[in-house]
């Protein structure tokens, strides 16, 4: 392999970068400007993210989340709404650990298809490169001028109007509270026909859950996953994650395991819902490739399908039908939603295919591995002797366990390859494997819409999460060579390492942060092709 440049050894254990690593400072938003141009709301955007310290805090505390809905529904009062005028969005709320986002893609694109007259609402997130993702209009994200003009609008409101019943809730709304107004406040100027809201974080106090009467909510598949604020156990997050349920609302889910289910069940009684069903199969939706990779895609689309009927039947009156209507598969076959299960032709780089997924939970992490270790991906037939040689780049955020993520994704590689009849030793899989920050560029900075301040200075700077996680690979495989294990401060460093290999066909896979899927996107340049 062809070293780049700065690269010095350090240790037996990993390689480094011999450069001074940047830590992210929020750039001061400017008080007066000429101009409010899309670059000027992300610089305000990002002055009410909450930091690492902060967050902390906030988790030993239990911070104010028995406040949480009444503060948002304030919120709202102070840009001019009333929570009853959500209603007008006509809403579908989803959430879920696993698959909300997917579901959300789905159902969006058969409303889309269904009724393509309709203005449809999309509201999402995280992003991977440019913050208006989050919002849309019939699968587009709003434009720079569109998002720059909504954004001001709210902000200019919050700051013209601050009357609050309770001294302590902040003036400004933080990150995720705000593009949740943002998105509000877009949706009801533009006067959308039909609204597809995803929970940000568990669900009952989300920023999402003030919609007092959405006409379905779905919870996808659960899984174990931001333990701090939602609880240790299955039992715990379906109650978070079953908050969305309401009054004469229909409520939906998938097959759950048995304590999830149990209490999905009861709350869905508790909270008067008009009905609860644990969506059945729909006949012929296995016939069909969707447009989303992965065998776990199946029940995320099926959910999606029932949701929508039940939409349908909720605002007009329409009957589900028994099968799979064909404007419905049509629209499942060409859904989009990069970043999860993505393969992705590098448009530069003839020899390199990147494989990205955002998974970032055990049970996303289980499905990505399934889908990469597979007949149709990794294990593909090549014209390479005796074949393309395979990079992993992994990272994950501050508060969760890289190392059980690292076991994880090698007892399913195991397996993975037993299961299709590979030989392969798991621990000679991957030929490289790189641990990186989240940081964007080489010289320290990130993209603007990327910027995160919830990973401390420190871990940064001396890369502990990146040095614990080539740890981690070590100790589960002691025979991989640890010349060929790379701690790097950015995404843009790992670039140029896959792009350094002397190699005619390098597939690289990208797993463990939608945060790290989103820079590496922005970072090698694949925008055009892969969004």
């Amino acid at each position: 392999m062809q070293r780049a440049p700065s690269l010095l050894r350090t240790s037996s254990a990993f390689r480094a970068i011999s450069v001074h690593i940047y830590s992210p400072r929020l750039p001061a938003v400017r008080r007066a400007m000429a101009t409010r141009s899309y670059k000027d709301a992300i610089e305000h955007l990002n002055s009410v993210q909450s930091n690492a310290a902060s967050i902390e805090a906030l988790r030993a505390s239990g911070g104010r989340i028995a406040f949480a809905i009444s503060e948002m529904v304030e919120y709202l009062n102070r840009i001019g709404y009333s929570a009853s005028d959500l209603n007008r969005l006509n809403v579908i709320h989803v959430t879920g650990t696993k698959g909300k986002g997917s579901t959300c893609a789905f159902t969006n694109s058969i409303l889309c298809h269904s009724r393509p007259d309709w203005k449809i609402g999309l509201y999402t997130s995280p992003h991977l490169v440019a913050v208006r993702e989050r919002i849309r209009i019939n699968g587009m994200p709003l434009s720079e001028e569109d998002f720059a003009k909504f954004f001001f609008e709210v902000w200019d409101r919050l700051e013209n109007n601050t009357t609050r019943a309770d001294a302590e809730t902040s003036v400004r709304p933080m990150y995720f509270r705000l593009m949740t107004l943002v998105a509000y406040h877009a949706f009801l100027t533009l006067k959308v026909d039909a609204t597809i809201l995803e929970v940000g974080v568990g669900g009952r106090h989300d920023s999402t859950n003030i919609v007092p009467k959405p006409l379905v909510t779905g919870v996808s598949a659960l899984g174990i996953d931001h333990v701090t604020t939602l609880g240790r156990t299955l039992k715990e997050i379906a109650w978070h994650k079953g908050g969305i349920y309401k009054e004469g609302v229909p409520a939906l889910t998938v097959n759950q395991p048995d304590e999830g289910a149990e209490v999905l069940k009861q709350l869905a009684t508790e909270l008067k819902a008009s009905e609860f069903v644990v969506v059945p199969p729909t006949p012929g939706l296995s016939n069909i490739k969707l447009g989303l990779a992965g065998l776990h895609q199946y029940q995320n689309a099926n959910l999606a399908v029932h949701l929508v009927q039940t939409f349908f039947r909720e605002k007009e009156s329409v009957k589900p039908q028994a099968t799979l209507p064909e404007v419905f598969a049509d629209a499942l076959k060409v859904t989009k939603w990069p970043g999860r299960c993505h393969t992705v032709q590098d448009p530069d780089h003839a020899s390199i295919t990147w494989f990205l997924d955002g998974a970032h939970t055990h049970e996303s992490l289980d499905c990505c591995i399934q889908w990469f270790v597979s007949p149709e991906v990794a294990l593909r037939p090549t014209e390479v002797v005796p074949r393309n040689t395979r990079v992993l780049i992994f990272n994950c955020t501050h508060g969760r366990s890289g190392g059980k993520f690292l076991d994880s994704v090698f007892g399913n590689l195991t397996m993975q390859l037993e299961l299709h009849g590979q030989e392969d030793n798991p621990a000679a899989f991957f030929d490289h494997v790189i641990f990186c920050t989240n940081v964007t560029y080489q010289d320290g900075a990130y993209k603007g819409d990327l910027v995160a301040v919830s990973t401390p200075e420190a871990e940064l700077t001396h890369l502990t999460t990146q040095r614990e996680l080539a740890a981690a690979w070590s100790s589960l495989m002691p025979t991989f060579p640890s010349d060929r294990i790379y701690v790097l401060p950015t995404i843009e460093h790992a670039v140029n390492i896959v792009r350094a290999l002397d190699s005619p066909q390098v597939d690289v896979l990208v797993t463990g942060s939608l945060l790290l899927v989103g820079g590496m996107i922005e970072a090698a340049g694949l925008s055009e092709v892969a969004l």
